[in-house]
C-alpha cells in the first residue's frame, strides 16, 4: 500500500515536471543580475546505509521518502548559497511517520553545463548531525524552471548512534 503511495506521489511530481516543460519550446539563456533568489522542491529517494553493521538497504523491513525544498542565493555564475528543510517520512510495520525533519544549509559551487556540487551542514531534529555532499546536474532547462537530478552522500553522527553513510537519488524542480 505504501509502495502504491510511493509510486504515485513520484508520477504526480513527474507529470507535473513535464506540464511544466512542455511550455518551454525553446531553450533561453539570459543575463542574470547578482544576487538572485531561486527555489526548489524535490523528491529523495535514501538507496542504503552502512555503518559499523554493515550494510541495511531502503526497501526491505522499513521504507524512508524525504522531501526537501529550499531556497538558493546566488552570488555569481559560480557561487551561491543554500538553505534546505527536508521532512523526512518512514514507514516500518506498514505505518507511515514524520520521523524528523533535517535543516541543510550549504555553499554552492557551479560549474559548466548545469552541474553543481553543494557541501551541506546537516542538522537533524532527532539528534543528529553531519554533513552532505551532494552532486547536482541540471537536466533540462527551461526558461522559468529546470529540472535537476542530485546524488547526495549523507554522513551522520550522534545520537547514541553509530557514524553512517547513506547514499541516494534525488529529483526535483527548481525555478
Amino acid at each position: 500500500m505504501l509502495i502504491s503511495f510511493t509510486y504515485r506521489t513520484i508520477a504526480v511530481f513527474l507529470f507535473a515536471s513535464a506540464i511544466v516543460f512542455s511550455a518551454k519550446a525553446q531553450q533561453t539563456e539570459q543575463a542574470h543580475t547578482y544576487p538572485r533568489t531561486t527555489g526548489y522542491f524535490s523528491i529523495m529517494n535514501p538507496i542504503g546505509t552502512w555503518n559499523k553493521d554493515g550494510f541495511h538497504d531502503n526497501f526491505s523491513e522499513v521504507y524512508t521518502i524525504i522531501f526537501p525544498f529550499g531556497m538558493n542565493i546566488l552570488k555569481s555564475d559560480k557561487f551561491g548559497i543554500s538553505f534546505e528543510v527536508a521532512p523526512v517520512i518512514r514507514t516500518e510495520h506498514y505505518i507511515p511517520k514524520v520521523s524528523f525533519v533535517l535543516f541543510h544549509p550549504g555553499a554552492m559551487f557551479r560549474f559548466k553545463h548545469g552541474f553543481t556540487f553543494i557541501g551541506r551542514i546537516a542538522f537533524e531534529t532527532n539528534g543528529r548531525f553531519g554533513f552532505t555532499p551532494v552532486f547536482n546536474q541540471v537536466i533540462k532547462k527551461g526558461k522559468d524552471a529546470s529540472l535537476f537530478l542530485s546524488a547526495p552522500f549523507p554522513v551522520r553522527f550522534g545520537n547514541n548512534q553509530p557514524a553512517s553513510l547513506t547514499t541516494g537519488l534525488q529529483i526535483g524542480v527548481s525555478f
